[in-house]
């Protein structure tokens, strides 16, 4: 096992052919920092790169899967510009993994912890999690392209619903709205994604690849073009009521 530098920590498993990728800041609620975002980015592009790898499993350490971002790090000096400036990379890495990325949502999932799973191909939920988009709370818009996505993942209605109300998901209203793929019991929804990865990695990697590419055709361009259209949101937005965390400055 590998761990990233302690200031934002991935840890990192491999079970056979599936790769375990674990948000370790439990103390934090696996919040995002500006070395997180990198530290993501680098370990997806590592497991891209690996042969030997033909599934990634992300999920959290303690009662979170992630908060989102650190919101005490937009208070730092330079701390917003440097969100935004690692944000991108992150993103890009997520919309073009080219294997199977799965997530097992061990607890609380907001904003962009509920926002990356959106990029997951398949994911399984803990009965005790909640999955949550406050961004009409917090007088900002919908990131890292969940405008486009959400839609195609819950249909039109739901993904309304989700987005302009901010009210979260229980498990089973995740699995009956298409969002998750499956709940598991409490403290087992590693072992449980973990159970359909081994199923999935049993297969080629290249046809797992090539399957994944052909059901996700055209998505990377329509990501990239989604979190275009979001930012301009939020800056349009930040004039309009004063800034709303990093966004407006990246």
């Amino acid at each position: 096992m590998s761990e990233m530098p302690a200031e934002f920590a991935i840890a990192t498993e491999d079970r056979g052919r599936v790769r375990i990728l674990t948000l370790d800041r439990p103390e934090k609620l696996n919040s995002f920092t500006p070395v997180g975002y990198a530290a993501l980015a680098e370990v997806l592009a590592t497991a891209a790169a690996d042969e030997g790898v033909a599934v990634c499993v992300l999920t959290g350490r303690g009662r979170a899967f992630s908060s989102g971002v650190d919101l005490s790090v937009m208070g730092q000096p330079g701390g917003a510009a440097e969100l935004g400036r690692h944000f991108d990379p992150m993103l890009e890495q997520l919309a073009r993994f080219p294997k199977p990325l799965m997530a097992a949502v061990n607890g609380l999932a907001v904003g962009l912890g509920a926002t990356i799973l959106l990029h997951c191909d398949l994911v399984v939920v803990d009965e005790g999690a909640e999955i949550r988009m406050p961004f009409v709370s917090l007088g900002t818009s919908a990131e890292a392209a969940s405008s486009w996505l959400l839609p195609r993942r819950v249909g039109m209605q739901q993904a309304s619903w989700m987005l302009l109300s901010g009210r979260g998901l229980n498990a089973n209203e995740a699995v009956a709205n298409g969002f998750a793929f499956a709940a598991a019991a409490a403290g087992q929804a590693l072992d449980e994604a973990l159970v359909l990865a081994e199923q999935i990695a049993a297969h080629k990697t290249s046809a797992l690849m090539v399957n994944k590419r052909l059901i996700r055709q055209g998505w990377t361009e329509a990501i990239a073009e989604a979190w275009s259209r979001e930012r301009a949101a939020m800056l349009e937005l930040a004039e309009q009521v004063g800034p709303i965390g990093w966004k407006a400055d990246s």
